[in-house]
């Protein structure tokens, strides 16, 4: 910024320099040297009324005052107008372009008559309407060209102004929907682990009427219902926010052992082997909580599975997450929980891989990176 203002003013300086000498040599020139006191009196004009011009941008509409006056002084002493008309032309310039077309035409209508005035006194017999008419040409065509070149000018700004604010207006949108997509698919992995949960339990109650076994059953049940109307509560406030993006609550493998612990009373023995992680940025920390839900949803409903296993340890720069069972279930095609954990997976530029185990039964294997990235193009997410 200092750079720029710095040659800016140097920039204008030289301006000043150049159009005070060209109007120095012209008055020399005209008259054949400086040797009357109204010669003396016009070079003070020319002086005075380029040295203005530093002062340009600052003050445009005094600075083509004093131009205006000088060159009236200037006609009125040596009865001639001058090379001074260079000044009050980049004067009556900067006043079109700092926006007072108005004023500037006041003072082309002024110097016309000042040169006129100048022109008819300087001649004999002739009133030189020829060149006071070529001069009112002339600064009609400064003031219609800057007026022109302005109005273009702040046409093409209020254009790419907004331009700018639709674009920003479509990134917060964008933004807005996704964040509302995420919670949605959020609000379906929760509600269809819960609610797995609950259609096991009341099976097992259904099928083997046991006091105890359908006590245990409606206790499981209870529980799920319970934080299924917990995280739907918090997905719903959230949504309810005012702003153009919604935030839903943190979930993360801080809440594995609650999680483990859900799909536990189910009747399946889950192990967790979870190795020591740095922290983990939210959207992968959550992407990882809802690939092993999903996953031990999937074992509850379809693997017919006794055990299973969940692993989440780190490898160089990507956090590996594995939820293996001992069931029946294998490779088919990819219903809606898989398709779901895969998106979550590549929206973070990560991987999801599904299989038989080694061992057998069923083996979910997620690659999440621990600094996440765009999706790839042409990768739906």
């Amino acid at each position: 910024m200092w750079t720029g203002r710095r040659h800016g003013r140097a920039a204008n300086v030289a301006l000043v320099l150049v159009v005070g000498l060209v109007a120095l040599g012209g008055l020399v020139a005209q008259s054949r040297g400086i040797d009357t006191a109204a010669e003396w009196a016009a070079l003070a004009a020319v002086l005075a009324s380029s040295g203005a011009l530093y002062l340009r941008r600052r003050q445009p509409v005094a600075v083509g005052v004093v131009a205006l006056a000088a060159v009236a002084a200037y006609g009125a002493l040596l009865h001639r107008p001058g090379p001074i008309m260079l000044v009050f032309v980049v004067a009556l310039y900067t006043v079109v372009d700092e926006g007072h077309p108005a004023v500037a035409t006041g003072l082309g209508v002024a110097s016309v008559a000042a040169f006129a005035v100048a022109d008819s006194a300087g001649r004999t017999g002739t009133t030189g309407n020829g060149a006071t008419l070529l001069h009112a040409g002339w600064l009609t065509a400064v003031i219609v060209g800057v007026t022109r070149n302005r109005r273009a000018y702040l046409a093409e700004a209020r254009a790419r102004t907004l331009a700018a604010e639709q674009r920003l207006e479509e990134v917060a949108r964008r933004r807005a929907t996704e964040e509302r997509l995420r919670i949605a698919r959020d609000l379906h992995d929760a509600l269809g682990h819960h609610l797995s949960l609950i259609n096991v339990q009341a099976s097992a109650a259904l099928h083997r009427p046991d006091q105890t076994r359908s006590e245990q059953a409606l206790t499981a049940i209870k529980q799920a219902s319970k934080e299924m109307l917990r995280e739907l509560r918090g997905t719903l406030d959230a949504l309810r926010q005012e702003g153009e993006a919604p935030t839903a609550a943190a979930l993360g493998l801080n809440h594995l052992g609650e999680l483990v612990s859900t799909a536990g009373r189910s009747g399946l023995s889950i192990r967790t082997e979870v190795a020591e992680i740095r922290a983990l940025p939210p959207e992968v920390d959550l992407a990882a909580y809802r690939i092993v839900q999903e996953a031990l949803t999937n074992v509850t409903r379809h693997a017919t599975a006794t055990a299973a296993v969940v692993r989440v340890r780190a490898d160089r720069d990507d956090v590996l997450v594995e939820v293996e069972d001992d069931g029946t279930g294998g490779p088919g095609t990819p219903g809606n929980g898989i398709l779901g954990m895969s998106e979550r997976a590549r929206a973070l530029g990560g991987s999801l891989t599904t299989g038989s185990g080694p061992d057998g039964g069923f083996r979910v294997r997620a690659r999440l990176p621990l600094r996440p990235g765009p999706v790839p193009a042409g990768d739906p997410a």
